[in-house]
């Protein structure tokens, strides 16, 4: 007989699939049970699934991404949001903030070693189950190194313990790395739902972990696996309006430069993205429920006052006086004006696309060759090129020219720059910033702040420090908690 293990509230939803449209993957939540080992594929689908809950549900990922974008340098947090970026220790709000965002990867790490521990293997339909899971544990544990440096790993192999030493930070990229080696090799080229990743997408989270390492070779080198497909193009745009529904719109099931995005609905109760609630302002009109617009720029800086007009990105912001002055923009990236909740709309996360696989491409060729090069500008430009209304793979009269940007660092610098215009709102400025070294100088030329190293880690939760015996809270929390 097998052992059910029942799960609290909050903790233990698992999700089902149910096919929409041309069969994409979202979430069905449904109360359901944990069973101690798993023998068909439905079973460990299910278990599968539950992974994607963790992500998605209780606004774990807008929720974090909206805390990184307060740390960059061109986007500021309104009302208790505000204090995260100003780099001076989080405060209580901001400390509980982050300790459920730390909640919620864990719990995807737990489901997911549910899944490689508990499923039988030699079946073909289950192994890319497990693959899957190998890729989400992989993905979580990115997230979490890159912001909580050195954590307790928990595996499939310790899944049973509750008092788990803190790793170092090596030790972490190690099984991250293994598990999306493992990934890469068993998931299929396509899958039968929308919304899976594919070995494109192990290939493609696997380069961004190599450039975080600086093994810029090893990224190039997936990156031009994944551009060799052929299984992805930017998605042309004239408009700002064709960013809004044809590049992050809600009715989209998918689009040719999706490479690993978390699906959203605004149908099914629980299946919306908290980030428009987070983002818009009502006079976008771009959002039925008005929005919070927590997250807002400055026309007077200097990133603002630099970044073209003619740039359809830069369009996307739109100015909103809400009491912070004349100068406050509110963005208009993602709009859902069908959505049925204030809890968010049906944009899809952009975890990964196109644009994201060009420019670890570009700066990866860059800085292994030690120069700039012709593909690595080709690259950077093909993203340029649409920004403006241009076909991408055109030459066109906005291109960067190459022998303005030779050296790699100053390539690197105009990557870096694209990057800000091209993943605002998306979670990834602030930690480019740290990878690269640039955070510190960045954040002082941009907003007046002096970055503290405190501010360069987040601090393990009172949880884990009460719970987890193997923690010793005077040895183990980051510095300044």
């Amino acid at each position: 007989m097998r052992i059910i293990i029942l799960q609290t509230i909050g903790y233990l939803l698992f999700s089902s699939l149910l096919l929409t449209g041309c069969d994409a993957l979202e979430e069905s939540p449904k109360n359901m049970v944990v069973e101690n080992f798993y023998k068909t594929p439905e079973e460990v689908e299910t278990a599968t699934n539950a992974i994607y809950h963790s992500l998605r549900a209780g606004e774990c990922m807008a929720v974090y991404e909206a805390t990184l974008e307060c740390m960059s340098d061109c986007v500021y947090g309104r009302g208790s949001w505000a204090q995260i970026g100003e780099y001076n220790k989080l405060n209580d709000t901001n400390i509980t903030r982050v300790g459920t965002i730390w909640k919620w990867f864990y719990l995807a790490i737990r489901n997911a070693n549910l899944v490689i521990q508990r499923s039988p293997a030699g079946d073909p339909a289950i192994d890319v189950f497990v693959a899957e899971a190998h890729f989400l544990r992989a993905f979580s544990y990115f997230q979490i190194v890159r912001n909580w440096g050195g954590v307790p790993l928990r595996t499939d192999k310790n899944l049973g313990e509750t008092d788990v030493p803190k790793s170092t930070i090596d030790d972490v990229y190690k099984l991250i790395i293994d598990d999306l080696l493992l990934a890469e090799g068993m998931l299929p080229e396509k899958q039968g739902l929308i919304g899976r990743p594919t070995k494109w997408a192990a290939k493609t989270l696997l380069a961004d972990v190599y450039l975080h390492l600086e093994k810029y070779g090893d990224a190039r080198a997936k990156a031009e696996e994944v551009m060799a497909s052929r299984q992805y193009s930017l998605v042309p745009a004239k408009t700002k309006e064709d960013f809004q529904n044809n590049v992050f719109g809600p009715a989209l099931l998918t689009t040719s430069e999706e490479i690993f995005y978390l699906k959203y609905s605004n149908v099914v109760a629980g299946q919306s993205n908290y980030l428009l609630w987070i983002t818009n302002h009502a006079s976008t009109g771009g959002f039925p429920f008005g929005g919070a617009y927590v997250l807002y720029m400055k026309s007077d800086t200097e990133a603002f006052r630099n970044w073209d007009e003619g740039d359809l990105r830069r369009q996307l912001w739109s100015h909103a006086d809400f009491g912070l002055g004349d100068n406050t923009y509110v963005s208009a990236k993602f709009i859902d004006k069908g959505a049925i909740s204030q809890n968010g709309g049906a944009n899809d996360d952009p975890v990964y696309g196109y644009s994201d696989l060009l420019l670890i491409y570009a700066e990866a060729l860059a800085m292994e060759k030690g120069n700039a090069t012709v593909e690595a500008m080709e690259a950077v430009n093909q993203i340029r090129r649409r920004a403006y209304g241009y076909d991408p793979l055109v030459a066109s009269e906005v291109d960067y020219k190459l022998a303005d940007y030779a050296s790699a660092d100053k390539f690197r610098d105009l990557v870096i720059k694209e990057r800000g215009y091209e993943f605002q709102l998306e979670g990834k400025r602030w930690l480019e910033l740290k990878r690269t070294g640039k955070a510190q100088q960045v954040i002082k030329a941009e907003k007046g702040y002096d970055v503290d190293e405190i501010s360069f880690l987040w601090p393990f939760p009172v949880d884990e420090i009460n719970y987890n015996t193997a923690i010793d809270p005077s040895r183990d929390q980051n510095p300044g908690y």
